[in-house]
């Protein structure tokens, strides 16, 4: 009755201030235990970091290891042993102080063992969300429902027998969810067994949970703490999965049985793959009896494409079972595995039967004019591998240098012959590595030798142009070694953007080769190949002949895209305008070239974001299907075609979150923002002059069209090739677009915004010192110009050797503005003058990002 009365006073305090600023609890220390203290003292004295996950609570949270558990040191534990939720609100001020980024708690069981009513122990726990809210608005906080308990084990006789005080505190808790802003998770449900009481499973006194308990409590919540969705994400989709309501325990899983020698080494990757979980399994042919346990077998899995990729899965509560054609199908099944182990705990049930619509999936480097180290290169490479891509295209020469040994020929790879990163290229031991470290994971290695075109350093090795007499006999001489020294059955040729002018060049080359039992590919358009000869189509219309394979490149180079839009476009590309391959149509190869030097290898991939789109790509080679022409916009909201990116996209995030932690990934949530277009205006070439959207109390007429993204392009530089948000645009006219967004609290919000995020093959010219762009664009925040940054090389003129520096949002600071508590209201201006830049190597590309990243403080 102590606890009881002293609860009450605490309600009637609270109930004083509900109605003004609330103010911390400060409460005599002799009411709480020794422990209490204890503990309570020691939170006090631990440091302060940012982007805190905190659990808080009773013993239920003590007991856990909540960092070892998530393999997370920001996830922190402040549970307190015997703890209620006046202690609580006692000792809150020290969580509030630290700004977490999430608060996870879950109290109350002690309450009602103390006889305090449910109406009372609901009360203090919203005024604990109304008081984290008031002083840290930017933490989101997550009630927990009052876990079921179970009177089988005969202890705590005081708690064991609140099952209806517990359901109707939680159900209030779940009721005033909106009302104080928190969300209410429904632990309760995924604990109780089929009686209602705390599943025996998980405890072993029928209040407190064992180890199994927490994992179960893990996989319930996992989502919630990584900002995931429920449904678990897998990428690319499968063509057919079913979702079960088993569950199968991974952390009891000891044992990964096949009986088929071919597939040992695919065993021995699964077990490897899962170490790196903190899981340790064995391999073995039979499992013990009703032991947990994952199988792999060669067996009949039907596939409407490629059975020699295709794998069914199949995952019950005490088994999961993959099954494939081909040692390769294991392989495809397994990434697929290792997405549905997302929280180390449980794999959700499903039967899955998958198979690529495309055989050719490829993705393609030029480390001709920028050398990428092998640990860069391997790190592309197992990206894809993880989702499924097979064919690693390596663009090894160029007019800036050739990087590729091969035996006789030291003069092509001499270090006076390189203009950029002079003395680096591939050794023939590196070669030997790469083609090996792609063939283990079913990834064919491509290797490009540019010819006759891009071939300056040839010339500057040898002394010879290509298709003179001697040049050939030495390009001859160049292949048949190449051949000889590197096992891998294509050779890419290359064949553009050179005028032929001996027209036995390239047969000769193509013949040689097949000769010595390679498949040739070169780029289409290009030269005069021969019919055997595999086309990569690039940028125009081709009309298909017959007899010809092509792999599709066009529109598909991401050194051209602004990250945000280069996942939308490759997600809607209908790839070589077919929903799947057939006999003529391989696949399809995304490009990185990537023209422009770069400062550090790794900016090859910031600056042309290349892993959102890399898995985009993936998602859209395996699934096949897309939308007919070339598109850069979401579309409109709540479209068709928007939903179904918006439905991709949230399956991009939680694979960015999960996966990409610690790797460039520049991408943001855009399929949310939804834009009014308002115009046009005829600015008449004026591209200052102002009009009524930015006219306080002007009247505006109705929106023109609405469109959904972070990034629109109004117009594209290859327009109309490549379809913008405007169906008719006109030169010499200003259009408007506007937007809103809601924050928690008056603080400093940051973006990111742009209005042309450079080609990385142009040689385009920086922005000038005090402008976004060259056309006057701006963007008001609730009626405030936000600035340009301050450029680290204003007006700096286009050139081959500058390396961008701040030129593009994704690779820049994100801009900071203030942002005021609740609706905020974006307007951006957007003049054109004439549709025709200044030079090839400066295109007006009519576009603008604006995207919330989120607020500090």
């Amino acid at each position: 009755m102590k606890t009881l009365t002293f609860l009450l006073c605490l309600l009637c305090l609270l109930a004083q201030t509900a109605t003004a600023q609330l103010q911390p609890v400060r409460l005599p220390d002799g009411k709480f235990p020794t422990y209490y203290h204890q503990r309570a003292s020691h939170f006090r004295t631990l440091p302060h970091t940012r982007g805190d996950v905190i659990f808080l609570g009773n013993s239920i949270s003590d007991s856990a290891e909540w960092s070892e558990l998530f393999d997370d040191p920001q996830v922190k534990n402040r549970g307190i042993s015997g703890d209620v939720s006046a202690g609580v609100l006692n000792r809150v001020g020290e969580v509030v102080a630290r700004r977490p980024a999430k608060v996870f708690v879950l109290i109350g069981t002690n309450d009602l063992a103390g006889k305090v009513p449910p109406d009372s122990v609901v009360k203090n726990i919203t005024w604990l969300a109304d008081y984290l809210r008031q002083e840290s608005p930017a933490t989101r906080l997550y009630v927990q429902s009052i876990l079921p308990v179970n009177d089988a084990f005969g202890k705590f006789a005081g708690h064991v027998h609140n099952g209806a005080l517990i359901n109707q505190v939680n159900e209030q808790l779940r009721r005033l969810a909106t009302a104080h802003g928190y969300t209410y998770l429904d632990l309760h449900a995924g604990f109780a067994d089929a009686t209602g009481k705390l599943d025996a499973r998980y405890t072993n006194d029928g209040l407190h949970l064992t180890g199994a308990g927490y994992m179960r409590w893990k996989h319930l919540i996992y989502p919630k703490v990584y900002d995931l969705q429920d449904q678990l994400a897998l990428l690319p989709l499968p063509q057919q999965v079913q979702w079960t309501a088993a569950a199968f325990p991974l952390y009891q899983c000891r044992t990964i049985v096949v009986q088929q020698p071919a597939l040992l080494p695919e065993a021995e990757r699964l077990k490897q793959l899962l170490a790196e979980k903190g899981l340790l399994l064995r391999v073995t042919s039979q499992p013990a009896p009703g032991e947990a346990h994952m199988a792999l077998a060669l067996g009949p899995v039907a596939a409407d494409h490629f059975p020699e990729e295709a794998y069914a899965l199949a995952v019950t509560d005490a088994r999961v079972q993959l099954t494939a054609n081909t040692a390769h199908g294991i392989f495809n099944g397994l990434q697929t595995l290792v997405q549905l182990c997302r929280d180390g705990a449980f794999l959700p049930g499903c039967t899955i039967r998958d198979w690529p619509a495309f055989g050719w999936r490829g993705y393609m480097v030029d480390v001709g004019r920028n050398y990428q180290p092998m640990s860069l290169l391997k790190q592309q490479i197992d990206a894809m591998a993880r989702y499924k891509l097979n064919v690693f295209h390596f663009h090894a020469t160029e007019d800036i240098a050739w990087r590729l040994q091969v035996p006789g020929f030291a003069q092509l790879t001499a270090p006076e012959h390189m203009l950029r990163d002079p003395g680096q290229y591939y050794s023939e031991a590196e070669v030997q590595e790469l083609i090996g470290y792609c063939r283990a994971r079913y990834i064919t290695l491509v290797p490009e030798l540019d010819m006759p075109g891009h071939s300056a350093a040839f010339t500057r090795a040898t002394g010879t142009v290509m298709q003179s007499p001697a040049g050939l006999t030495t390009v001859k001489e160049v292949l048949t070694r190449f051949t000889q020294t590197y096992d891998v059955p294509y050779l890419h040729v290359g064949a553009d953007e050179v005028k032929i002018t001996n027209s036995d060049f390239l047969p000769q080359v193509t013949g040689l080769l097949h000769q010595m039992g390679k498949k040739t590919i070169g780029w289409e358009p290009g030269g005069n190949l021969d019919p055997a000869t595999i086309r990569q189509l690039w940028m125009r219309e081709v009309e298909r002949q017959p007899g010809r394979q092509y792999i599709d490149s066009r529109h598909l180079y991401l050194n051209h895209m602004d990250p945000l839009e280069s996942v939308v476009t490759v997600f809607n590309r209908r790839l070589g305008d077919a929903a799947a391959a057939d006999s003529s149509l391989l696949g399809a190869t995304l490009c990185v070239w990537n023209d422009r030097r770069v400062a550090r290898p790794e900016e090859v991939l910031q600056h042309n974001a290349v892993y959102p789109a890399l898995l985009a790509f993936a998602e859209r080679s395996w699934c096949g299907g897309g939308y007919p022409g070339w598109v850069s916009t979401v579309g409109q909201p709540d479209s068709e075609r928007a939903n179904a990116f918006k439905a991709f996209e949230r399956r991009l995030l939680d694979h960015k979150a999960l996966y990409f932690r610690r790797l460039p990934f520049p991408y943001a949530a855009q399929a949310d923002i939804s834009w009014q277009l308002l115009g046009p205006y005829p600015n008449k070439g004026d591209l200052t002059r102002a009009f009524a959207p930015e006219k306080p109390g002007s009247k505006v007429g109705k929106p023109a069209a609405e469109v959904a993204g972070g990034t629109v392009v109004l117009r594209h530089w290859w327009s109309p090739q490549v379809a913008g948000a405007l169906e008719q645009p006109r030169e010499n006219t200003t259009w408007y677009a506007t937007t809103r967004f809601w924050s928690n609290a008056d603080t400093t919000g940051y973006f990111w915004i742009g209005f042309n995020d450079l080609s990385r093959s142009y040689n385009s010219a920086s922005p000038a010192a005090g402008t976004w762009d060259n056309r006057g664009s701006a963007v008001l925040l609730n009626g405030q110009a936000i600035a340009p940054p301050a450029w680290q090389h204003p007006g700096q003129p286009g050139h081959p050797e500058v390396p961008l520096q701040d030129e593009g949002y994704s690779y820049r600071p994100p801009t900071a503005a203030p942002v005021r508590k609740g609706w905020n209201t974006v307007l951006v201006k957007l003049p054109v003058g004439r549709f025709k830049g200044s030079d090839w190597q400066n295109p007006v590309k009519w576009m603008f990002t604006f995207v919330p990243l989120g607020a500090g403080g």
